[in-house]
């Protein structure tokens, strides 16, 4: 069935009456026949109801149909074509101009696809595989001409697509390229990664590493077959090296964890011994001895090596802990000494800051006798060693720097010493610079870079040696 022999769609309430027409308005089948020489045209269904002839949508279309297409009294609409006239439908549910409104808007309807599609196939939304539909769909409602409206300017569209779409497939196919490529690189990095492993002897970390990189080779697309079973035989080949190393190094480990067994219980009998001492420094430096040794020995099976370390372990922990409460018990014993030594980094303390200008014997005559009381004072708790004497430090340090300050100010040959070293900078940087325009106008890039460098290497030691001879 035709678009011209179809019925229009009924409306919910009964629609203005065509002129002529029946109650129904519904036109015949003779008043639908299209002549010999026009295309398949269509009846317009009945708007919607309480659809406005003058809704704005509608003037718009009308106004813009008119300069494309005619309408009759009888609602018979005609499309203005390069061919001539073309009968597109008759709308026999409204008036006449509202016929010609519909089917401006069908011909709405098709530009509004073609230059979507065209959008979307320059931004890369759409792909020419998909853009071929909506492309022959405009084109084919362009050849049944049911519609009003600028025809040639309709094909230009459907031709902009078309280019549109083989500029979409040309970059697809660059994308596909640059993807096969980009996935043959990625495919040898993991296989000069795979061969770069075959040698190592971090054996867990590595085998980690093969796993994932064959999960990433998985993931990756394929594209050439013939050349990924090549590369895959390399990384295959690079895994199976590593495994058979690793299985012989597991080997020979299994035959070395007897020995382990029968050294681990030695040094646990050793430790076992020492557990009583208290000469607590000799008896550390012992064990850490022991725990280097320990360390050193080769591993026992899983089970054998956790009962061996317990026993070894507590050994240690029980001399551990009686130190410990030997230290804690003289640490109530050289608390009192806190006090007095904070007092003495307060007396410290109050010689800061040294001024160029301050009698500088009289301020280390005064650390001396701070230094001496220190020493009187005895030990502190080893909690609180590290930060008291840091304090002290602190002092004795800027005294220290205050001295050598005053006496560099006061070296007659340091100065000298330091203005030659300026004066032979200054002969030397002029000898660069010179070297420099001169390579500059020779045009020597090569030249230029370094003399650059070392022009800039040598301003810096000038102002350096400057500043010590001021």
């Amino acid at each position: 069935m035709t678009q011209d022999e179809a019925q229009p769609a009924q409306p919910a309430q009964q629609a203005p009456q065509a002129p002529n027409a029946g109650p129904t308005a519904v036109p015949t089948p003779a008043a639908l026949r299209t002549p010999a020489r026009a295309t398949p045209t269509a009846v317009a269904p009945a708007p919607a109801a309480g659809a406005s002839p003058t809704d704005a949508s509608s003037e718009a279309a009308l106004r813009s149909a008119m300069e494309f297409g005619r309408v009759e009294d009888d609602g018979t609409v005609y499309l203005k074509a390069p061919e001539g006239e073309v009968r597109v439908g008759q709308y026999a549910a409204g008036p006449p101009s509202e016929g010609l409104a519909f089917f401006a808007r069908k011909y709405a309807d098709l530009v509004v696809e073609i230059d979507l599609v065209t959008a979307r196939l320059g931004d890369g939304r759409a792909k020419p595989d998909q853009a071929t539909a909506v492309i022959e769909r405009v084109r084919t409602g362009l050849a049944e001409r049911s519609f009003v409206g600028d025809v040639t300017a309709l094909e230009r569209k459907i031709a902009d697509a078309e280019s549109a779409k083989e500029a979409a497939a040309v970059r697809q196919a660059e994308h596909r390229e640059r993807m096969r490529e980009q996935t043959k690189a990625a495919r040898e990095a993991l296989v000069t990664e795979a061969e770069g492993l075959a040698e190592s002897t971090s054996w867990k970390a590595t085998a980690e590493r093969y796993s994932a990189i064959v999960e990433e080779w998985k993931a990756l697309p394929r594209s050439d077959r013939a050349l990924e079973q090549e590369m895959w035989k390399r990384l295959s080949s690079a895994r199976s090296s590593f495994d058979k190393r690793r299985r012989a190094h597991f080997a020979q480990l299994d035959s070395e964890r007897k020995e382990a067994v029968a050294r681990k219980r030695e040094l646990i009998e050793q430790a076992t011994k020492l557990a009583e001492s208290t000469d607590w420094a000799a008896t550390s430096k012992a064990l850490k001895k022991l725990m280097e040794d320990w360390k050193r020995a080769p591993r026992a099976s899983r089970s054998d090596e956790d009962k061996l370390w317990k026993r070894f372990k507590a050994a240690q922990d029980s001399f551990y802990s009686a130190m410990k409460a030997a230290d804690s018990a003289r640490d109530a014993e050289l608390a009192p000494n806190i006090a007095v030594k904070e007092e003495l980094l307060t007396q410290a303390e109050a010689l800061l800051p040294v001024q160029p200008g301050k009698d500088l014997a009289e301020t280390k005559r005064s650390l001396r006798s701070i230094q001496d009381k220190w020493d009187k004072a005895g030990d502190v708790p080893r909690a609180e060693r590290s930060r008291l004497e840091g304090r002290l430090r602190k002092v004795e340090d800027a005294v220290r720097k205050a001295e050598s300050q005053a006496w560099q100010r006061h070296d007659p040959e340091k100065q000298a010493r330091a203005e030659s070293t300026a004066n032979a900078f200054t002969d030397a940087l002029a000898r660069q610079e010179a070297e420099l325009a001169e390579a500059q106008a020779k045009g020597d890039a090569a030249a230029i870079r370094r003399l650059e460098q070392t022009v800039e290497s040598t301003r810096a030691l000038l102002e350096a040696a400057q500043r010590i001879a001021q």
